[in-house]
């Protein structure tokens, strides 16, 4: 995937040989049982279609993947991918929609099946003895003065209805954020010791919530941006995830104007998605979005029902 004129992005035998590549090598694995024993079968009713000799269950490529149950062409998926991940503030569905010729609920469920490919299955710790670990929290959501009338708190606070985010970032290394009920000590350490490795540097700003995990660390340092510091002895910052919570800010405001509470970690893994594959191209970016399509299957009704008991 190096350019939107590769065949990939407009035939779909192309596509459908390339998926092939990427999850099987080119030897086609049973998802049912996870033979290779398995026979292409022909035909035009049968098309994309191979039948195990073992358990003698079909499938696709498509078949235990995020892919599942789709009627969404193999190439405009992979449009969608390439568009997705290159895109380092976001790119609406609606952009989506109108890049590969298909409905503003289609491509809207498709963007939130392909950021499920994005979220890593139990990643390893970030940071490890003498690495550096960077946290801070920020809140995603409009101000109250700007809400419709009838949406307003009337409380007059700019938190108001804001959803908490937590992110830690290993310096030279990855990000991963989270949509934490609130931010306090207890969700803060959660947060912290589940993911940082606790033999790190842990480098916040002056947040109460940080003191006591921070000494479960090998050292914890702070700033106090209250009296406008922000650096001490060169090293002591939080800046690199203040940096990626600005690209995710833009993200918010330029892009998808709004993030609901039911999706928010979905959209934060996808920025953390580009923020670690940030040192490759474009198509190297896709190629790592198509491998973690497997073994995520989703649902549309179950969204719909979701955003229906939250509406």
């Amino acid at each position: 995937m190096t350019n939107l004129t590769d065949p990939i992005f407009h035939n779909e035998e192309a596509a459908a040989r390339h998926i092939e590549v990427s999850r099987w090598n080119g030897e086609p694995s049973c998802p049912h049982c996870g033979s290779v024993n398995a026979t292409r079968l022909k035909g035009k009713t049968q098309a994309g279609y191979f039948q195990c000799n073992d358990c003698r269950d079909k499938f696709t490529v498509r078949t235990g993947t995020v892919m599942e149950r789709s009627h969404v062409p193999l190439h405009k998926w992979l449009l969608a991918m390439h568009l997705l991940s290159s895109s380092k503030k976001g790119i609406s569905a609606s952009q989506i929609a109108r890049n590969i010729g298909v409905t503003y609920k289609t491509a809207w469920f498709l963007c939130h099946r392909i950021r499920e490919a994005m979220t890593p299955i139990n990643p390893d710790p970030l940071g490890g003895a003498g690495k550096i670990v960077e946290a801070d929290e920020t809140y995603i959501g409009g101000k109250d003065k700007n809400r419709h009338a009838h949406k307003r708190s009337g409380s007059g606070s700019s938190m108001v209805k804001k959803q908490a985010v937590v992110a830690l970032v290993e310096r030279e290394g990855d990000v991963r954020s989270f949509h934490v009920a609130s931010v306090t000590g207890p969700s803060l350490r959660s947060v912290l010791v589940q993911n940082a490795d606790r033999k790190s540097w842990l480098m916040t700003d002056e947040h109460s919530g940080y003191i006591k995990t921070g000494k479960e660390f090998a050292g914890h340092a702070s700033t106090k941006h209250s009296l406008g510091e922000y650096v001490k002895h060169g090293v002591v910052h939080s800046n690199t995830v203040e940096n990626f919570f600005s690209i995710m800010k833009r993200g918010v405001i330029g892009t998808y104007h709004h993030w609901s509470e039911q999706h928010l970690s979905r959209y934060t893994a996808e920025f953390d998605f580009r923020y670690n594959h940030r040192d490759i191209t474009d198509g190297e970016r896709s190629a790592a979005v198509l491998k973690g399509i497997e073994g995520k299957r989703l649902t549309y009704l179950t969204y719909r029902r979701v955003d229906r008991l939250a509406a």
